[in-house]
């Protein structure tokens, strides 16, 4: 076996001082995190290991063989005991008797799905983890831990022309191949009958597949898993050297990649139209690929023909679905100007309209060739992946987290067409095959099981102003419905700051892929100035690139600059009001309105004025005057915007409490001007609990308003909730009869 220190295409994270320390289920978590740790082994969510535990039978109090393998759903990489399912060893194999009495057994038969339902019925200790379709693999195959990977060199072996002959030529006898069958019981008998059949094996090439292996102990398992794909890594760079190295894999160059900085122009300028597109059914969030290795594909001789023939590992094209949609161009200039990105730019929308049309009938076909008489009702025929020359890869997926699995995937798929050309040339699963993983009753029955979408799910929000108060309130409430969110402020600091709250609620998701801002989690942050117009579009390219889009705005950004002493407000805080509290607003609204166009979804803006907007007060005319422009300006851009967008307003008043808008020198002059007392010596806190509670007195709820009820206010009019509503505003005020709007 080779030495850990000699290992060139895969890295070993496997501490003796860590491990030493651990056995048994312990052993295979900390086993399985050091497989995932390294994307070259194993994909997001894909793969499963297993250990073979004694445990003590909780009825009988008598030691037991126990199946301890990751259960559905898991990632290895991430995966922690309760990830795990355990099942009784002895009565998995017990099975084997009663689905052999079946008269209707056999490949996907439905004796053989029914099988999935049994394995509940040898679960150990009541273990609510779901087990795996791959469970029978490991039961069946006679030694106490077995690693099941998706490495992309050996699903590269597994997916060429030649791949029983490749498997030979390097692995000699210790791995041996086993033609494609679909996941299953069926599968667990054929190795364990090749276990028989070949004593001297350590693990088997599954054709299109993968490569499962096993070992006597936990590190000797992991150590073989690195080893089998080193070998299967080197093989394949010693065939494309042989080959005439790198610039000949794919069939060399067709085209050459754009500048990054066109690139990125484009990009901004295509995603809102290409999102629209594919979301005709269900909105889906974008992840950009644009990186070397993506570009030599999609750049390539070969790529029209690869990409045509799809993916081969299941795990693949679950997310990829059947093939990608790859844009074919007759060239790619070297450079563009900004007259030419825009006829570049729209003669891309041209080729991709005409190609998403043929892909949703290609994808019927398929479909339609297929379907077995029990098949779930076709799902949704746009691409997941599109393919542009001199661009890069655009993934789509229902989240963040799941567009990047679902590039992740196809960065993956590209590897195995790299290794699988260099060994003999590249194949796919047949149609029917793929089509029997795709529409499998067992995996429709998994999404049937998976909780309901929240209420905001596929949606990107942009709250401006999210770096404190209320706007903050609003994104942490919005996140938790599901929003994929952007925290902007003119202040970066606490927009990140923000940003970095939501995530450590959230984390960042899973799969590992996009490029640049593009590889973001649900939620980043973004710097803007409202005042200013090029700002608010380097915004929206910002969001763009990381999401493809967005579909909902909150702007809850404003100012309040009292009068002096003699009531006066001198004209540049004057002008500064009103820039930030109704030009800014008209600025991004007016800005949005062209990108919900291209998107052509529908969407919702929500601006914010104030009850001060319908009561003339003393000593805050700059700012009590701008709110009321603000409430009319609602108005206007929802006339202006229907039906496409709804525009609608929240009126705050009285919050003291967790808003930046009254900091202590604001609040000690409130109190003063009420003549509430108060010392120069009390808290922040204690200062503001006074403010809030005179403001409370004087509403008709006698409660004190709070940020997170002006949030209920912006969710609500941001979602489906209120989705016949526009040109409206919602007053949060506690109930100021003064302030009623008339």
């Amino acid at each position: 076996m080779a030495s850990p220190n000699k290992l060139k295409y895969v890295t070993a994270h496997w501490d003796t001082s860590e491990a030493k320390a651990l056995s048994g289920v312990d052993e295979l978590v900390y086993r399985s995190n050091c497989l995932g740790r390294d994307q070259r082994i194993t994909n997001t969510g894909g793969g499963n290991t297993s250990a073979k535990v004694l445990e003590t039978d909780p009825v009988t109090g008598k030691k037991v063989e126990v199946l301890w393998v990751k259960g559905s759903g898991g990632d290895l990489r991430t995966s922690q005991r309760e990830n795990f399912s355990s099942l009784y060893q002895e009565k998995l194999t017990g099975l084997q008797k009663v689905y052999g009495a079946r008269a209707d057994k056999g490949l996907k038969s439905q004796a053989e799905d029914d099988m999935v339902g049994m394995y509940a019925h040898c679960t150990f200790a009541l273990n609510p983890r779901p087990s795996s379709i791959d469970t029978p693999l490991h039961s069946f195959i006679p030694h106490p831990h077995v690693d099941h990977t998706h490495p992309n060199a050996a699903i590269a072996v597994a997916a060429c022309a030649r791949s029983e002959e490749a498997t030979r030529d390097i692995y000699g006898d210790e791995v041996v191949h086993l033609p494609w069958m679909r996941p299953g019981f069926e599968l667990g008998l054929a190795m364990q009958k090749a276990c028989a059949d070949y004593p001297q094996a350590v693990g088997f090439i599954m054709g299109q597949h993968g490569l499962i292996n096993w070992g006597e102990t936990g590190r000797e398992c992991y150590e073989r898993s690195l080893q089998l794909i080193e070998r299967a890594a080197a093989a394949i760079e010693e065939r494309i050297a042989a080959n005439g190295g790198e610039e000949k894999i794919f069939g060399g160059p067709r085209h050459g990649a754009l500048p990054e900085e066109i690139r990125t122009k484009i990009w901004s300028r295509l995603l809102p139209w290409l999102r629209g597109q594919v979301s005709r059914s269900r909105r889906f969030i974008a992840t950009v690929q644009d990186d070397e290795k993506i570009l030599r594909f999609v750049d390539s001789q070969d790529a029209p023909r690869l990409a045509e023939l799809g993916t081969s590992c299941p795990d693949h094209f679950l997310r990829t679905k059947i093939k990608p949609l790859y844009v074919a161009l007759d060239a790619v200039p070297a450079g563009l100007d900004d007259a030419q990105l825009d006829t570049f730019v729209d003669k891309l929308q041209k080729k991709l309209s005409a190609g998403l049309d043929a892909y949703r009938a290609d994808y019927a076909k398929y479909y339609e060739a297929c379907k077995r008489p029990d098949s779930p009702a076709m799902r949704d025929p746009n691409p997941t992946v599109v393919l542009i020359p001199g661009l890069g890869m655009v993934a789509f997926g229902k989240d963040k987290s799941e567009s990047r699995v679902t590039a992740e995937f196809y960065n993956c798929a590209v590897e195995v067409m790299r290794g699988a050309e260099a060994l003999g040339g590249y194949i796919s699963l047949p149609q029917q095959e793929a089509f029997d993983i795709e529409y499998w009753a067992l995996e429709e029955a998994k999404l049937r099981r998976m909780p309901p979408e929240k209420e905001m799910a596929g949606r990107v929000v942009i709250v401006i102003g999210a770096g404190s108060g209320i706007g903050r309130e609003t994104a942490l409430r919005l996140v938790r419905e599901g929003a994929q969110i952007v925290c902007a402020d003119l202040n970066p600091e606490a927009a990140q700051k923000t940003a970095d709250q939501i995530l450590e609620k959230t984390g960042v998701g899973i799969g590992v892929a996009g490029t640049g801002i593009s590889g973001c989690g649900p939620a980043i942050a973004a710097q803007v100035d409202i005042t200013k117009r090029e700002s608010i579009r380097a915004m929206f390219d910002r969001v763009i690139l990381a999401y493809g889009g967005f579909d909902a705005i909150a702007v809850t950004a404003g100012i309040f600059v009292p009068s002096d002493t003699t009531g006066h407000i001198p004209d540049d805080k004057w002008a500064l009001t009103y820039a930030i509290n109704v030009t800014g607003s008209y600025l991004v609204t007016d800005e949005a309105a062209g990108i919900f166009r291209e998107q052509g979804l529908r969407g919702a803006i929500v601006l914010t004025t104030s009850a001060n907007a319908a009561v003339a007060k003393k000593g805050s005319v700059a700012y009590d005057t701008s709110k009321a422009a603000a409430n009319h300006l609602v108005r206007e851009m929802a006339v202006e915007l229907a039906p496409l967008v709804r525009v609608n307003g929240v009126a705050p008043a009285t919050v003291v409490q967790g808003s930046a808008m009254f900091p202590r020198d604001r609040v000690i002059g409130s109190l003063a001007k009420y003549g509430i007392p108060y010392s120069e010596e009390e808290s922040d806190d204690l200062l503001t609990t006074k403010l809030a509670q005179f403001y409370a007195d004087r509403t008709l709820t006698k409660s004190p308003i709070t940020p997170a009820d002006q949030a209920e206010a912006y969710f609500l009019l941001l979602s489906d909730r209120l989705g016949k509503t526009t040109g409206q505003i919602i007053t949060i005020d506690g109930g100021l009869a003064e302030a009623f709007l008339r």
